[in-house]
């Protein structure tokens, strides 16, 4: 490192009364970051070894926040459609004689379960069900499909936060006068109708002819279930009313009349407190027998958030030790740059320059180093995000708030780590310095 090395403006700059009497200016400020780029620039190398632990580390940061961000929307859609108010009853499946056994003490899940559970909780609002058709042939006289035929109460798709996108869903006349009537999924009324409108046509279940009156929009769910409790089934399904399907299909004597129910609750229930009474009038009704299982969405919710939580610490812990090494990079990265640059930093000061004027350049370029690795992190980091999604299937999903907390911690980890080196640079004797060169 040569005397001559020290440019003309930086030797103007701390030679400039005005600027001792006025303040530091942003001129000057500006002359400082282009010095600080000019030595990011003179040792290419060397910079980009120390640029990688911030690359990684705010890489690291990007995809865990983007990841989180996906999967916490995601979960909320799921529970969405299950209801968080809402307790849902599924059957439990039994074969054999140990279905048999249990048909001794329990006639499974009825609707007579949903009526005294309306007549006992004063909690239960409203309600919804739902049976399983067995499906031998499903067809239109424009197509096929393999969907599963659901027979369920009108109260369905609003229990179940369902949007339809044309035409109409169930009504209580349907249920009535035992209507066969149908409202398709999108990809079951795409496989039947390839093209055109479904709304008015008619298909045929088994050996029973139905019009179809609705076709219900898509929805955005890519995880098919959560916390084990499978979801989203309903893009694929034909929804037919439960007296039809129970009067008008035909099922094997000892199922369960009803596969699955939904209890909406009262505003300012706790759902854990509500499901514990539940299960204990279904206890009772069903002699003991475990044939079913009362699932609490809002339990599942706090269960994913517990789960996400975990996640978020571990890689958090991952990216913190990622910038923790850059942070120690940088630093050695500015005592070598403090060893080169001694002459330059005595020059500096015999041409006026003040301890503050050093302690903020070396400052300045501790804090460009970690600000460009934080700029370069955050396209990995988006870069990665998108390739976690891609691989293993995870929703993702950006905030601002992910990125400013990124760039943030960059730039603290530039001034803590930055600190000891300017400080360093700062109190060196002038004249000793002078005499390193």
């Amino acid at each position: 490192m040569t005397v001559n090395r020290v440019p003309v403006k930086i030797e103007q700059r701390f030679n400039n009364k005005s600027t001792k009497k006025a303040g530091l200016p942003i001129a000057v400020y500006w002359e400082g970051i282009k010095q600080a780029f000019d030595e990011m620039r003179h040792h290419k190398l060397r910079t980009s070894l120390t640029l990688l632990g911030m690359i990684f580390g705010v890489g690291a940061v990007i995809a865990m926040l983007s990841v989180g961000e996906g999967a916490e929307r995601e979960a909320l859609k799921m529970i969405e459609s299950m209801g968080v108010k809402n307790l849902v009853v599924n059957a439990r499946s039994a074969e054999g004689e140990a279905l048999k056994s249990v048909r001794e003490h329990s006639i499974g899940l009825s609707l007579r379960d949903i009526d005294s559970a309306r007549d006992t909780l004063p909690f239960v609002q409203n309600w919804s069900a739902e049976k399983k058709v067995k499906v031998f042939s499903l067809f239109s006289l424009k197509g096929r499909s393999d969907a599963q035929v659901l027979g369920v109460t009108p109260s369905y798709f609003q229990l179940s936060a369902l949007p339809l996108g044309e035409g109409r869903t169930l009504n209580e006349k349907d249920e009535a006068y035992y209507q066969q009537v149908a409202v398709l999924g999108p990809e079951a009324a795409r496989s039947l109708f390839p093209q055109g409108s479904a709304i008015g046509s008619l298909i045929k279940v088994n050996h029973q002819w139905f019009t179809v009156v609705g076709v219900l929009s898509e929805k955005e769910n890519s995880k098919a279930s959560i916390q084990g409790v499978k979801l989203g089934g309903e893009r694929n399904q034909v929804f037919i009313p439960l007296t039809t399907a129970l009067k008008k299909m035909h099922f094997n004597t000892l199922e369960n009349e009803l596969d699955s129910f939904k209890l909406a609750l009262a505003d300012g229930i706790e759902p854990s407190l509500a499901a514990k009474s539940l299960q204990h009038l279904l206890n009772r009704r069903h002699g003991g027998e475990k044939d079913f299982d009362v699932v609490v969405p809002a339990d599942l919710l706090a269960q994913h958030q517990k789960t996400q939580q975990i996640f978020n610490i571990v890689m958090a812990c991952v990216a913190g030790i990622s910038l923790l090494v850059g942070g120690i990079g940088i630093m050695n990265i500015m005592l070598a740059t403090i060893l080169e640059r001694t002459g330059e930093i005595g020059l500096l000061r015999a041409l006026g320059a003040k301890r503050k004027d050093i302690a903020r350049q070396f400052l300045i370029e501790s804090i460009a180093i970690s600000g460009t690795g934080g700029i370069i992190g955050i396209g990995v980091g988006l870069l990665l995000a998108l390739i976690i999604s891609s691989a293993a299937g995870w929703p993702v999903a950006w905030s601002p708030f992910s990125i400013l907390l990124a760039l943030g911690v960059c730039m603290t980890i530039g001034v803590g780590f930055g600190l000891y080196p300017a400080n360093k640079a700062a109190k060196l004797d002038p004249i000793i310095a002078l005499q390193r060169d």
